[in-house]
């Protein structure tokens, strides 16, 4: 079974984020700490719902578009995939490109674990070596791809949770990972358009099941579970809007009534109709795309999309020179 090669020191991080966010008057914990193992479980139940059309979206560009892919990438490379939660799409692209070896980055260890060995099992000549760590910050990749020449995987929306200027940033860390000769397979979820609604959007992340609002809710059971938190669980509800003016879908935690609790050593409270602001997931047009991709050290190269124009899987490549400061 493949063992995670390294694990970020994430001891303190929730309690860190959870005392400062908290102590805002605009309440807010960062989107990442959605992913513990309960957490990442419900992440991919909701992959799964009816309403969240970017997963079979994504899947089923990357099987219309296989042989284009492959063409554009070309074999031998290692595959380094970002948040790479079960790997669901990541048959796909392997079995498309002939990598060299595959390198998974996730936060959850455990659940890492789990998908890699599964992975492997499916790729029994592939070498498979998780890493365990916040792809947001310093990691190492194994050295046993040191030689190789590398592609980033990112797949799924995941840069949607960042505002532009944090996803330039996160760009620009990946084309340091990777390294000079790199490429980039990105996932970006496309703006409403006339094939996909405002409804469409809000519904993929409030399902009629519920899926979603204990995804968001987990992070309360994490408060409790990890910080000696004393939150009331049904003080709180799920919401989830689109804001316009920004481009993006909202998601929050709102007080259904005045609440006070503690966590992590600090004392906290909200009043009724007051929000814990817990993930935004921009959404790009393909112009916006192509900016974000210039502003961040890439160079765009090719763009796959479904027939609705629903959502975009991006290829772009590491340009050293719009590294320099």
């Amino acid at each position: 079974m493949p063992q995670p090669l390294a694990v970020a020191d994430e001891s303190d991080a929730f309690a860190v984020a959870v005392r400062a966010g908290l102590s805002q008057p605009r309440k807010i914990i960062p989107a990442r700490f959605f992913y513990d193992h309960a957490g990442s479980e419900l992440f991919e139940a909701i992959t799964a719902l009816p309403e969240y059309y970017p997963t079979r979206t994504e899947i089923g560009i990357l099987t219309a578009h296989a042989a284009a892919i492959a063409a554009a990438i070309g074999p031998g490379r290692a595959v380094v995939e970002f948040g790479s939660g079960s790997s669901l799409k990541t048959p796909l692209l392997l079995r498309a490109i002939a990598p060299a070896a595959y390198v998974p980055v996730d936060i959850s260890a455990a659940f890492l674990q789990a998908a890699a060995a599964a992975l492997a099992a499916d790729f029994p000549g592939l070498p498979v070596l998780p890493v365990a760590a916040d792809f947001t910050g310093g990691f190492r990749l194994p050295a046993a791809v040191a030689a190789l020449p590398r592609l980033g995987f990112f797949p799924g929306s995941t840069l949607g949770n960042m505002a532009p200027a944090g996803a330039v940033d996160l760009l620009r860390h990946f084309a340091a990972v990777l390294g000079d000769g790199a490429a980039m397979v990105i996932g970006l979820d496309l703006a409403p358009g006339p094939a996909k609604s405002v409804a469409m959007l809000e519904a993929a992340y409030d399902d009629a099941a519920g899926v979603t609002a204990a995804f968001n809710r987990n992070l309360l059971h994490r408060i409790n579970r990890e910080l000696g938190g004393t939150v009331r669980l049904d003080d709180f509800a799920h919401r989830a809007l689109w804001n316009a003016d920004l481009g993006r879908i909202e998601m929050h935690l709102v007080a259904v009534r005045d609440t006070r609790f503690e966590a992590a050593g600090m004392a906290f409270a909200l009043r009724a109709g007051e929000t814990i602001h817990t993930e935004n997931s921009y959404k790009w047009t393909l112009a916006e795309a192509r900016l974000l991709a210039r502003a961040s050290g890439w160079m765009p190269d090719a763009v796959w999309s479904d027939a609705d124009g629903r959502f975009a899987l991006h290829l772009w490549r590491r340009d050293d020179g719009g590294l320099q400061p």
